[in-house]
């Protein structure tokens, strides 16, 4: 019960900080950096 309660805390944080207008700036550069990287075409 103590170790839901703790993940439910840390979620919370998490949601919280992501709900940041400068958080979501960040996120966002991210995942096109990772999504960049994915369809980047690779050297053989």
């Amino acid at each position: 019960m103590m170790r839901k309660a703790g993940a439910l805390g840390v979620a919370k944080m998490v949601y919280d900080q992501a709900r940041k207008p400068e958080n979501q700036a960040r996120i966002k550069d991210v995942v096109a950096k990772v999504k960049a990287r994915r369809n980047a075409p690779r050297p053989r």
